[in-house]
Parts: structure tokens; sequence; C-alpha cells
């Protein structure tokens, strides 16, 4: 999961929000550690399960790692600016969605992780034309990995 968080990240344009969903336990944050190194970061990744948010200033791109799954009540997002993460220049890593689904922007990527035989099973959606380029860059990067391999 890391792995793949990674190449993911090297996919991921400015402004690109990624919904992550999928069950306990089925390696959410595990794939935005990856993603966060792809951007440059060294350090631990922790979920944002109490806070909400973690941010992350990489280089000149600002990260946002949510996870909503103790959030009491949606109407908290409102309270707490969640628009203003949305700029259309951070990347916005988001866990469990549904839970503010009505405070939410539509998402340029909507990942699903499920368990699918001995590990994941991995579910790609594009909502708008930044998804759908990520998911072309996604594409040509892991066919260009393969291809070294």
């Amino acid at each position: 999961m890391v792995a793949l968080g990674e190449t993911l990240g090297r996919a991921l344009l400015p402004g690109t929000v990624v919904f992550l969903k999928g069950e306990l336990g089925m390696g959410k944050t595990t794939l935005a550690r990856g993603v966060l190194r792809a951007f440059g970061h060294q350090g631990a990744v922790k979920s944002p399960t109490y806070t909400l948010v973690e941010p992350y200033q990489l280089g000149d791109t600002a990260l946002f790692h949510f996870d909503l799954y103790r959030l009491g009540d949606p109407e908290e997002l409102e309270f707490m600016g969640i628009r203003d993460y949305f700029d259309g220049a951070s990347v916005v890593l988001l866990e469990w969605p549904e839970r503010g689904a009505a405070y939410l922007p539509v998402p340029d990527l909507l990942i699903s992780i499920e368990l699918g035989g001995n590990g994941r099973s991995l579910r790609f959606a594009a909502a708008t034309e930044r998804g759908v380029e990520c998911l072309l860059q996604l594409t040509e990067k892991s066919v260009a990995k393969a291809n070294r391999e």
C-alpha cells in the first residue's frame, strides 16, 4: 500500500482532492503514508482520527490528510472552515468522506479499498477532469515502472 501510495502521489496534480473509502484496517492511512513520501515527507504519518486533519507543507505543496471517522456531527466541518482547505492548490486526502458528505466538494478521485483474496482490492474512479488526468498519469507511471522491472 505504501508503494502504491508513492506511485499515486507522483501522479497527483496540485489541488487534487482524493477520497479514501474502506472499512477499518483496509490501509487508507498506509496509502496516505505513501502519498506523503512521494511528496518528500520522511517522518511518521499518524492517522488524524482525533485531530480530524494533519497539515503538511512539503516544498511548494500543502497537503492535508483528513480522517472523519470520529466526526460527531458533519456540521463541525463548517465550523472548522473545511472549505478553506479546498483551495485549488493544496492536495487533500480524506478518509471516511461519507461522514461529512454534505460539507465536502466532489472529489477528483475516489479510491475504494476492500478485502480481495489474500490482500486488498482497490477501485479508482475519477469524478472530474483533474481526476481523469491523475488516473492517466498513474497508469503511465505504473506501466513505466512495470517495464523497468
